[in-house]
């Protein structure tokens, strides 16, 4: 199966549904299968073909889900870019993984033209009024009138996704999803969430994330519900939605719940047409999943990442209140297991690194063979978390081994922040740590050592990183000290440098 039929199959049942609410506008699936059909045409005669790769830089719309869908329908590869990237950043992704054609909204046009003579022979269609060197989207989608008869991908194995994900040395790597890896992954939501299509879904979480895309936006549109997309996520639009629109099922990560949670508005909120929350990409405090109960919604967890589409581990309704802090059993289309550093399966209640296996999971790395090798191993996925299993394999999530940060739900890897501060003359050494935060999970915390007669503020290390990497990634701290704690090796411990922190002075 092609996943676009998925929206052809609901245009001939369903073609007056609304397949995505958007800005006041009401897309059908006769409207949204129109459309793909249209722009799959319009690639075809842009010269994307089958292992062809298409970009967008923008914020949720249902243009950018149509790409998605129309990509797939010709067998091509959907990059979608996250906005909150500095442009240094997206040139880094645009040169692993050149496509033919990048998509960019207009507030990310200038930011684009900045780096734009380094993007070779891509295309560029802007959403705006088109300038020297881009073409309009009506230009572009007019390019379908001229196309011929285009072949419809029918193999499922065919990449479909490529999302991005900060390596622990600082460098991204393309994850690579398959059709059928969505097609399974639709297929764990059906279950997790009993979906059927008089369900109505509220998406505040960005579309380049797999989460805002896969929890439950694509397995919407493969049910034939009806989506409330929003651009980006606001408290209050968010609140509205749900008040006004009837939504049944949204996903809230822990740091969208807790602005929720501080609103004026959430105290009276009438959240009685929900029937539950979906919550995840990090651990999930307790405060919070209390507090969704108290409105008696059941707050479920879920547990996966980039490389499992995500969806691997998951909550039911049924066993929120019962398994509190809970991600719940493997999902319906995967195996879950919990090894030790010899790889061997460990004992229910005993924490090991968490592995999984399924049709969900990436087919790996985007030109990154190594890397690739090291994570899946025999068809199981090595995630780097480690959790362990209750007497019922419930699974807790107990940590990470690896050191990557999630501040808010997005993934922030140390190494990156610490490559761009030692390039500095003043710094002598760099270390950068998560320190547990109740608002976002983690905050970032940078600890420098200055050169000798070097007078460092914190305001200056946070200037050197401006513009060169997000804005989320930039430490909320900076504490200066006279020496890092080493192995006899030289290497840093880090987990020495944790407790420094907690009796440093703050800098910044």
């Amino acid at each position: 199966m092609n996943v676009a039929e998925w929206i052809a199959r609901h245009a001939g049942l369903t073609p007056d549904k609304t397949a995505i609410r958007f800005a006041g506008r009401d897309v059908s699936y006769a409207e949204l299968a129109g459309l793909i059909n249209r722009l799959a045409a319009a690639l075809a005669a842009s010269g994307v073909r089958s292992g062809g790769c298409v970009a967008y830089l923008g914020f949720n719309s249902p243009e950018m889900l149509a790409l998605l869908f129309a990509s797939a329908r010709i067998g091509a590869l959907f990059m979608p870019l996250n906005w909150r990237l500095a442009g240094p950043e997206h040139l880094q992704m645009l040169e692993d993984c050149p496509p033919s054609l990048l998509f960019v909204e207009p507030q990310y046009v200038a930011q684009t033209e900045a780096f734009r003579n380094a993007l070779g022979a891509i295309t560029l269609i802007s959403f705006g009024p088109a300038t020297d060197g881009w073409i309009s989207w009506a230009d572009f989608c007019r390019r379908a009138d001229h196309s011929s008869p285009i072949d419809k991908c029918s193999d499922e194995n065919t990449p479909l996704l490529i999302c991005y994900t900060s390596g622990s040395t600082g460098k991204a790597k393309g994850v690579l999803l398959t059709q059928r890896a969505l097609i399974c992954n639709a297929a764990n939501s059906t279950d997790m969430h009993d979906l059927t299509a008089n369900d109505v879904i509220l998406t505040t979480l960005p579309l380049f994330h797999v989460g805002g895309l896969n929890n439950q936006t694509t397995p919407a549109l493969q049910a034939g519900c009806s989506v409330v997309l929003h651009a980006k996520f606001d408290p209050d639009a968010t609140f509205d939605a749900i008040e006004r629109e009837g939504i049944t099922l949204t996903v809230l990560v822990p740091a969208q719940l807790d602005i929720m949670m501080a609103h004026r508005r959430w105290a009276g909120a009438d959240f009685s047409s929900l029937r539950m929350i979906t919550t995840g990409s990090t651990i999930v405090p307790r405060h919070v999943i209390h507090a969704v109960h108290a409105k008696d919604v059941p707050l479920v967890q879920v547990y996966g990442s980039t490389e499992t589409c995500p969806i691997a581990v998951y909550l039911k309704a049924a066993d929120a209140q019962r398994k509190v802090g809970s991600t719940g059993k493997a999902a319906a289309h995967c195996q879950l297991r919990i090894v030790d550093d010899r790889g061997a399966d460990v004992s229910r209640g005993t924490t090991g690194e968490i592995l999984v296996h399924g049709d969900n999971v990436m087919m790996g790395y985007w030109n990154a063979p190594q890397a690739t090798a090291a994570t899946l191993i025999d068809g199981w996925f090595h995630s780097g978390d480690m959790g362990h299993q209750d007497d019922e394999g419930y699974l807790y999530v107990d940590g990470r081994s690896k050191e990557m940060i999630i501040s808010g739900g997005e993934n922030i890897y140390p190494a990156e922040i610490e490559n761009l501060l030692i390039e500095s003359p003043d710094i002598a050494e760099a270390s950068v740590i998560g320190r547990p935060d109740a608002r976002w999970g983690e905050i970032v915390v940078a600890v420098v050592v200055p050169r000798a007669g070097s007078m460092l503020t914190g305001e200056q290390v946070l200037n050197l990183l401006e513009g060169r990497i997000a804005r989320y990634k930039h430490p909320k701290e900076v504490v200066v000290v006279d020496a890092l704690p080493k192995t006899a090796l030289g290497k840093i411990r880090k987990e020495d440098v944790r407790k420094m922190v907690t009796h440093a002075d703050i800098s910044n």
